[in-house]
């Protein structure tokens, strides 16, 4: 289909957000089990990627479900939002990470791997218009 000449398409203009999805694989079971170890990695986050805290970080565990059972994270930031769930059963952590201010996924995914020494990660990054 043709685009009318005054038509604006989403893929035109820069993107209003970015979220990125990060699944970390294998973590230490000691530092996603400790509460913490999570709200010093969500200071240490935020310095690196230059992001606003707004607020404490919250960081409940919950689940009677083992499957589910672990820590659950969230940050208000200035410009959006970082949460994360940890899974006890799997030692696995779902991270998420979404702002209208841009910022490095890549570094946001080596330093998460890093800091909960998994083995493996992996990353998606959706641009929000």
């Amino acid at each position: 289909m043709k685009k009318h000449p005054n038509e604006v398409h989403p893929t035109d203009t820069p993107p209003w957000g970015v979220l990125t999805c990060i699944d970390l694989y294998e973590c230490d079971s000691e530092t996603i089990r400790n509460a913490q170890k999570i709200r010093q990695f969500v200071v240490e986050l935020c310095d690196l990627i230059e992001m606003k805290r707004f607020g404490e970080t919250q960081v409940v565990h919950f689940g009677e479900d083992e499957r589910v059972a672990g820590y659950s994270m969230t940050q208000l930031i200035e410009t959006s939002l970082i949460s994360a769930h940890f899974a006890n059963q799997t030692n696995t952590t779902y991270l998420d990470v979404f702002s209208c201010k841009g910022y490095d996924s890549q570094a946001v995914t080596d330093f998460a791997k890093g800091f909960f020494q998994a083995e493996r990660a992996d990353m998606q990054v959706v641009q929000r218009r």
